[in-house]
This record gives C-alpha cells, structure tokens and sequence, in this order.
C-alpha cells in the first residue's frame, strides 16, 4: 500500500504488520513497482535490493546470519544494514532502503531510483595530481579488479596502473568454460568507459616478464618498465598441455581466453570433438558442446568425473548425466600420441591403445602458476611455484601483495594452513584484502571458499574446504539423472568440512555461514533425517 508520505521521487510504502516478521527472517515485498528484501534482526528491520548483484538471485531464498545476507546461487554476501558486498562473487553492493515503524505498520521509504535498480556502485574517488604515488597491479583477473576498485572506494587518490597480458577488458571467466561462443564484450566485468572514469589505467597485451626489488620496478616484454610503490602481483595460472608426439597439430586447444573459446565452439560445429580432463573446465566444455559437435568423447584419469573432489557417487551421478545427453568416456585413460592429416588432427591415440578419430581436442588438464617474472627476484616462493603469502596478502617482501591462483595463502577454516585456492570468489576476496593492506589498513582474509559449476541446465554448488576428508555422506537422489537432488558432506573425523549440494538451495549458502562463524556441524548431526534442518539451525 503506498503510503500519504511519497513524493514524485520517493515512494512510502506499509509492508507488513510490525509482528508479521519474527528476529532472523526475511520476507520480498512490494514498495511501488519495485521489489525490496525486509529483514528483522535483534528487534530492528533493515530493507535492501532483493536480488543478488551477481547474477540476480533472490536473496530472500539465501542465507542470513550476523547482519549479513548470503546468495543461494554462488555465495556472495551483502551487509543487511549498508547493502555493501562482503564478498563475491560480484563486484557490486545492492541499493539501501529506510525503513520506519509507525505504531504497528512496517514502512519502507525508498527513492525511486533505487528502487528500479539492482546494484549500487559505491563512491569511487579518481586520480588527484597532488598524489604521486603508483600501485601497479598486474594481472587482468577478478582479484585485480576488485583491488583496484577497492582502493578508489577507500580513498586512493595516487595511480593505478592494470597491466595484463590479456587482450580483452576483464572478464567474467566462469562464464568462459559455460559458454564458449561469448563475445568478450558480453562478458567484460566492467566497460571501458568504467576504467577511464576512475582513473584506472589499463594496459592490454602487456606481458610482465621480470620483477625488481630493489628498484621496485617491473619490466615488460615490450621493452618498457614501470615503477611502483605498491605491486599487487594476480597473474593467474597457465593451462597445461600435453607432453607426447603430435602435441604441436593445428585444432589441438586450451582454454584460457575468450578468443580460445570462440575458435573451439567455431572449429567444433558437427566435429568429432575430444576432451582431455575430467575435472570442471573439461566437462563444462564437453557439456556446451554435446549437442553442437558431431559427437563428444571425454577422457579421464579416474574412475569417474570429479572423483577427486566430489567423490565417486557424485561423480557416477555426473558421468550418468552426460552419458544421456550422448557423450561417450573413455576413463582410466590417457593420451599416448596425436595423429594428424596435413598438419590438422585426426587421431588421438589412447594409452590403452585405442585409437579415436578426431577433428578437434580440448585439452583441460589444470593449470600451473604463471610466476615465471619472479624467477630469482628474490620472493618466498614454493616448489610448485606459488607465492607465499601472509593473511594480509602480502610476501615477503614488505612492498609487493599477491593473490588467487598463483598464491598459497594461511586459511582459517583449517588453522591457518596454507592452501591453494583456485576459485574466482576467492581471488575476489584475495584483492579486496590486498587493497586494504596496501593502504596501510591492516585487513586479514577469513572466508570460505565458494564455488559452482554448471551443466545441461543444472548446478553444483560446493563450499568448505575438503582435503583430507575420510568419508562423504550423500542424502537425496543421486540414481535418476532426470531428479537429480542431493547434499553431499564432506567429513573428516566426527566434523563436517565441506559441502556441495545440486537442487538443494540454500543449504550450501548456509554452510558457508555455519563455518564462516566458526561453527562445526557434526556428522551425527547430518545422519539424522533431519540433516538440513540441522545447518540452519546453526545460523
């Protein structure tokens, strides 16, 4: 009902009953033409944007706990009293609303601007000459943009300078295994009039190939060098290929740039199309293509997809799935050579022998850490080739942050144990705390790790932190592939440590939430009928 108070640009409007909503719901509502989230907690009532800034998921289904609101679709998290993103995946906070209680009516007061949008930027400062400092950021990844964007909203007024070696905008990469024939522009995280109204500096195909420390520079493969002040180093891994005979044959693939992905979704059209890997940038691929190739054939190491990480029920759920959308497995396997007919593909050849024709391959075999410019520069690094970090992002050296995929990081969820992390909310969460440290405000990483996957029309969302479980216990359906709906815990000892879910939002949200306030679900718990109910009892 729209209320006496409204203006031509405010709407007032009286959502429910003062007792309608009890401490720890949430409820939609309407204010005008628009839609808002009404939350009580502790006695008072926030209202916020009602979807997720990300992909626009209704909060309202997701997970609230501690003043904070969690998506049910990939886990972002927003501030029920600022509207601020907490954490990602996102870059955007959700529009704020007052909310006035007279006598027993709940009013929400709310511009309508705000009210016809779904995101709010929050206050960005720009480039002031009086600054000279420069932090260099390079890398074109979700934790570089995020950094830089973080500076500005904290009052960063010195040069920022985004060097990538990419040759597009930054983009929404997730996107790039789920839909290979995305233009970048569709994809791009923001638009490049964003990066020039900020005073963002973005330097394209700029590959950085050796860090100084002592002159705290770095220098480039075209020749220049830039200096710094502060360096936030995000360059994000390598795509493995394969070592054996015909590895050098045109048609042969890796998947790491829009560019890449419009060139296999082009090449593969009505082709006998091989995937090398059955982890997700594999099976996303094999999953866009089935259906659009000629024929799908997927080769893995394992018994089953996603062994490693979701185990071998799940993992036999998954392989049922695309089986029945006609993609054929050959598991246990490996590649011994590629053939080729006038310098183009033709075979692939198995280590059991097999010889498979083939048009085009896709090779999704992991990546390794691109850290080749800190070759001898004097940084702690790992065998493996990662940078070590601190809980703040920073190295060993007290000038230079890294973070995403090239670190390992301390990880409160298991005592801080350093970890390697490859998911893009958490190379998100990596560059909003560099920023802060940067800039001198001490910040520590504590989050969960989040991430999703997609296929055939369906997702896996999973969160936690999983390695060194000893068992996972499934609930739901994992038989019918026509209704597929489970949760799958992930335990270690007698304590839940991850979680993964497909047709059962919000559980994974809520998770997330129970671990992020350092909670422990116990398996005793989630071996009860009532395993859900549990979760959201922790909250």
């Amino acid at each position: 009902m729209t209320h006496k108070g409204s203006t031509p640009d405010t709407i007032e409007a009286v959502v429910c009953k003062k007792d309608d909503l009890k401490d720890g719901e949430m409820k939609q509502v309407e204010v005008g033409d628009g839609k808002v989230l009404l939350i009580r907690e502790d006695g008072a009532f926030h209202a916020i944007g009602s979807k997720c800034s990300h992909y626009g998921a209704p909060l309202v289904k997701g997970a609230l706990c501690n003043s904070r609101v969690r998506c049910p679709w990939h886990g972002a998290c927003f501030s029920i009293k600022t509207g601020d993103i907490e954490d990602f995946p996102g870059l955007d906070s959700v529009p704020i609303h007052e909310v006035i209680v007279r006598g027993n009516d709940v009013v929400v007061k709310a511009s309508v601007d705000a009210l016809s949008k779904d995101r709010r930027m929050k206050t960005m400062h720009k480039c002031d000459s009086k600054d000279n400092r420069t932090f260099l950021i390079i890398g074109g990844g979700p934790s570089s943009v995020t950094c830089a964007e973080t500076l500005r909203q904290q009052g960063f007024c010195g040069k920022i300078v985004i060097a990538t070696r990419e040759a597009h905008l930054p983009y929404d990469k997730p996107k790039l295994s789920k839909a290979l024939d995305f233009a970048p522009a569709k994809i791009a995280l923001r638009d490049a009039a964003f990066y020039s109204t900020y005073d963002i500096q973005l330097l394209n195909n700029k590959d950085a190939v050796k860090l100084n420390l002592a002159g705290k520079n770095v220098a480039f493969k075209d020749g220049d060098t830039i200096s710094y002040d502060k360096l936030m180093i995000a360059t994000g891994g390598t795509p493995r290929t394969l070592d054996c005979p015909g590895s050098d044959l045109e048609n042969i693939f890796v998947l790491r740039t829009p560019d890449d992905g419009n060139l296999i979704a082009e090449r593969a059209k009505q082709k006998k199309v091989i995937i090398i890997g059955t982890s997700f940038i594999g099976m996303e691929v094999a999953a866009f293509l089935a259906g659009k190739a000629g024929s799908v054939s997927v080769i893995g190491h394992g018994n089953v997809p996603f062994e490693r990480v979701l185990g071998a029920q799940i993992g036999n759920a998954m392989m049922k799935l695309f089986v029945a959308k006609k993609v054929e497995f050959y598991m246990e396997n490996g590649v011994k050579e590629f053939v080729g007919h006038d310098g183009k593909l033709s075979k692939v050849i198995l280590t059991s022998g097999e010889k498979l024709d083939a048009d085009v391959c896709v090779v999704g075999a992991g990546v390794t850490p691109c850290t080749k410019l800190l070759n001898d520069s004097g940084l702690e690094m790992t065998d493996r080739g990662h940078v070590v970090v601190d809980k703040r992002m920073g190295s060993s050296n007290a000038d230079v942050f890294a973070c995403g995929d090239i670190v390992v990081f301390p990880l409160f969820l298991c005592n801080d144990k350093r970890v390697n992390i490859q998911h893009w909310q958490m190379a998100s969460q990596h560059g909003k705390v560099a920023a802060f440290n940067m800039l001198g405000t001490e910040k520590d990483i504590c989050s969960v790790p989040y991430f999703w996957t997609a296929f055939f029309g369906k997702s896996v969302r999973y969160t936690g932190y999983a390695e060194g479980f000893d068992d996972i216990i499934v609930c739901g359906n994992v038989e019918n592939v026509d209704d597929l709906k489970f949760v799958a815990y992930f335990t270690k000892g007698n304590n839940v440590i991850a979680v993964a879910s497909m047709n059962c939002d919000p559980i994974v949200s809520q998770a997330a939430e129970v671990m992020a306030n350092c909670k422990v679900i116990t398996k005793e718990e989630i071996t009860s009928e009532h395993h859900s109910c549990w979760v959201a009892a922790k909250l």
